[in-house]
C-alpha cells in the first residue's frame, strides 16, 4: 500500500484518518467452481504499480490460486467504498481474460490442492512449516488504518484487541473446508491460527516493547522472518498504519466497507482513551483467544464473549456494544450512519457464511455455491 498520511488526524476538529484496504479473493473455474492456480497468467496480464490517488491494484499472494486487491489509502468512507467496488471490478475483468472468475471466499467450498508462488521465500515457508503452509488456502481482509506515531501506533494495538474477535464474526465466511461442512462460520480463522505466530498481541505498552517481542520472535528462527509476525493486529513494516488481520474476506463488498468503518472507528477511540490517560482493558490472550474460537464458531448466529465481561453474551449484544463504544468517533468521521446502517443489513441479511450454507442447502451443490459467491464478489 502506498504510504499513509495522517492528514491532521488529532483531537476533535483534526483531519480524518486515513485508511486502506487488502482483499484476498479466490481464482475458481467456471465451470466446476474450483480453485486453479492461474495468478501468474493473470498478473502477467496486469501489472501497474500501486500509486497514490491511482486507484486499486492487483498483487500475488502466497498460494496461485489467489491474488489480493489493493486500495490506496482514503480519507473518507464513501471513497474508500468506490476502490473496493472498483478493485473487485478489475480483478474480476482480469479473471474472465485468463478465463477463470474471482470469488470472495475466506475457504474454497470445494476440496483444493494449493500451489505456492514459486519465490524462495515461500518455497522455504512450504519446506519449514509442511502441511500448516501447503493446506493455506485462505482469504481474508487486511484493514490498515494511519496512526500518527510509534507511540500512538502501540497504544492503538493494546486497546483494540478485545474487539477484534467481533471483527471475526461480522466477517464470517467460510464455513467450508474440503468439500465438507466445517461447523464453523469461519474457519479460515482456524486454519490461519495454525501457524505460530499468529494470534492476539499481549498489551505491551511502548513500540520498544514491540519490537523487542518481534526481534525475539524472530530469533527463535521458529518465524522466518519479520512478515511472518501474524499478530491479529500489528504494526505495518513499510508504512505509518496499524494492520487488522483477523477478518475472513467479505462475500459483498458492502460487508468489507462496514468492517473498514468500524476498524477506523476502533483506531480512532483508541487513540483518544491513549491522549486522555485511559488505560488499556488487561485481559489475558488466552481469554482473547477463547473470544476469537467462539466468534469463528457461530459468527452472529449464537453467542460471542462479550468483550468487557468475557462471558457469553448474545450477538446481537455484543455488536451493539462494539457500536457504542466506537459511536464518538463514528460521529465525528461522518461515518455513524452508514454504519449502523451496514450492521443492520448484516444482522438482518447474516453474513456470507451464511448465505454459503443457504446456497448448499437449496441446490445441494456446492459448485454452485462458488458460482453465487463469484456473483456476489462484483455485485
Amino acid at each position: 500500500m502506498d504510504t499513509y498520511g495522517n492528514e491532521g488526524t488529532g483531537g476533535a476538529g483534526a483531519g480524518k484518518r486515513t485508511f486502506g484496504i487488502e482483499e484476498e479473493l479466490l481464482l475458481v473455474d467456471p465451470a466446476n467452481g474450483e480453485a486453479v492456480p492461474m495468478a501468474g497468467d493473470l498478473l502477467n496480464l496486469y501489472v501497474r504499480p500501486l500509486e497514490a490517488g491511482a486507484g486499486p491494484v492487483l498483487t500475488a499472494e502466497f498460494q496461485q490460486e489467489m491474488i489480493e486487491v489493493v486500495t490506496p489509502p482514503h480519507a473518507t468512507l464513501a471513497s474508500l467504498e468506490q476502490d473496493i467496488v472498483a478493485g473487485r471490478a478489475i480483478a474480476h475483468q482480469a479473471a474472465e481474460d485468463v478465463g477463470v472468475r474471482v470469488a470472495a471466499l475466506g475457504t474454497s467450498p470445494l476440496p483444493a490442492d494449493p500451489h505456492p508462488v514459486q519465490l524462495r521465500r515461500f518455497k522455504a515457508m512450504t519446506e519449514e512449516y509442511g502441511l500448516t503452509a501447503r493446506e493455506q488456502l485462505t482469504c481474508g481482509c487486511h484493514i490498515h488504518v494511519s496512526v500518527e506515531s510509534p507511540e500512538e501506533a502501540v497504544a492503538v494495538l493494546d486497546r483494540i484487541r478485545i474487539w477484534l474477535p467481533v471483527l471475526i464474526a461480522l466477517s464470517a465466511n467460510s464455513p467450508f473446508w474440503h468439500g465438507r461442512d466445517s461447523g464453523y462460520a469461519s474457519y479460515r480463522s482456524q486454519v490461519w491460527n495454525r501457524w505460530p505466530s499468529a494470534g492476539p498481541l499481549d498489551i505491551l505498552g511502548t513500540p520498544d516493547a514491540y519490537h523487542q517481542l518481534v526481534h525475539d520472535m524472530v530469533s527463535t528462527g521458529v518465524a522466518l522472518d519479520e512478515g511472518m509476525i501474524y499478530f491479529d493486529a500489528r504494526l505495518s513494516r513499510h508504512y505509518p498504519t496499524v494492520e487488522i488481520r483477523v477478518a475472513d474476506v467479505c462475500l459483498r463488498p458492502e460487508n468489507t466497507v462496514l468492517l473498514a468503518g468500524i476498524a477506523r472507528g476502533l483506531v480512532e477511540t483508541a487513540a483518544r482513551e491513549w491522549r486522555e490517560g485511559t488505560q488499556p482493558v488487561a485481559v489475558p490472550s488466552a481469554l482473547l483467544r477463547l473470544a476469537a474460537w467462539k466468534a469463528s464458531r457461530w459468527g452472529l448466529r449464537g453467542e460471542l464473549l462479550d468483550p468487557q465481561t468475557h462471558r457469553p453474551a448474545p450477538a446481537l449484544a455484543v455488536v451493539n456494544s462494539l457500536l457504542n463504544h466506537v459511536r464518538g468517533a463514528l460521529e465525528d468521521m461522518d461515518d455513524l450512519h452508514r454504519v449502523e446502517d451496514l450492521v443492520d443489513r448484516v444482522l438482518a441479511g447474516g453474513t456470507g457464511a451464511v448465505r454459503q450454507i443457504e446456497v448448499l442447502h437449496r441446490t445441494g451443490d456446492l459448485e454452485r455455491v462458488v458460482q453465487d459467491a463469484a456473483d456476489c464478489t462484483v455485485s
